[in-house]
């Protein structure tokens, strides 16, 4: 029986190209959906998962992730003074008190797996996961995915990475994976490829932002040469390491938005927004109106 989930890994050094201008300062990470920026969702995924400590891979210039972990003393001050006990109780639970934050610096962008090999010296015994927060997955009848994720390792032992069934001509933007199905949602994997054109694409299971990882992945990454678009892959470590222990593929509950991408975050926020008690119903009631040309 494999150990419980302690520790979650953030890689969140990238710097957000496609919304810029609004990157260039803010990190799309700390970018809201609703009234809580992606990170927050990812973090509180995690915690949700078991994990009591959360290792945030991030570059020299992303401080807003680092300041918003952190105790904000003049705001909690002032939210006290002003008796806004509601927003107070908010702000001082970014993260419970059971749950540390770890920040380690990548210093120049190598790619997912060159960030992930960054978090080697602070993550513990056991598996670790990993967590892409522009990958947005919601499940409201559930657990979260990483949480699903976590209770398929813990029975199966080896690691687990979330998949989903991708458009064929869409292949070149994932991993892709085959493998031997074990049961309707997970497949034991026989190989893994990052990018494929669709016409030598094994299948159409896409690689998502969600990974239980054997610590033994970090050997792998230390000898993993640059591949796909001249970075060092995490998906060709994970193809050495199903030569030597299970991988699964593991289909998740809930509903993936890419929010690394404008159509997908506008996706996620007008979900949230149409579930939200105090604006959900006007919202819907306005939208016939908003989608007049």
């Amino acid at each position: 029986m494999s150990t419980r989930l302690r520790t979650v890994v953030f890689p969140v050094a990238g710097l957000g190209t496609r919304f810029l201008p609004a990157t260039k300062v803010v990190p799309k990470e700390m970018l809201p959906l609703m009234d809580r920026p992606l990170i927050q969702w990812a973090a509180d995924e995690a915690v949700a998962a078991g994990a009591d400590t959360l290792v945030f891979v991030v570059n020299r210039n992303k401080r807003a992730i680092n300041d918003h972990f952190d105790t904000a003393f003049e705001l909690e001050q002032r939210l006290e003074r002003g008796g806004k006990q509601s927003l107070l109780k908010i702000v001082r639970e970014t993260l419970p008190a059971h749950v540390k934050p770890v920040f380690v610096l990548q210093p120049e962008a190598h790619g997912l797996g060159h960030a992930v090999l960054c978090a080697r010296p602070a993550v513990g015994e056991g598996p670790f996961g990993v967590i892409l927060p522009d990958d947005f997955i919601l499940n409201r009848t559930g657990p979260g995915a990483l949480a699903q994720m976590a209770a398929v390792q813990a029975r199966e032992g080896g690691s687990v990475i979330a998949v989903e069934p991708v458009d064929w001509k869409d292949t070149a933007r994932y991993g892709i994976v085959s493998g031997d199905e074990v049961s309707e949602c997970l497949m034991r994997l026989s190989g893994i490829v990052e990018k494929p054109r669709p016409d030598v694409a094994p299948s159409n299971l896409g690689v998502v932002g969600r990974y239980v990882l054997d610590k033994r992945i970090f050997d792998l990454l230390e000898r993993t040469q640059r591949g796909a678009g001249g970075e060092i892959q995490l998906t060709d470590a994970i193809a050495t390491l199903l030569g030597e222990q299970p991988v699964y593929a593991y289909r998740f509950q809930g509903t993936r938005y890419d929010c690394g991408s404008k159509l997908g975050y506008v996706q996620a926020t007008i979900r949230l927004a149409l579930e939200d008690p105090e604006i959900g119903s006007e919202l819907r009631a306005s939208l016939p109106s908003l989608t007049q040309r």
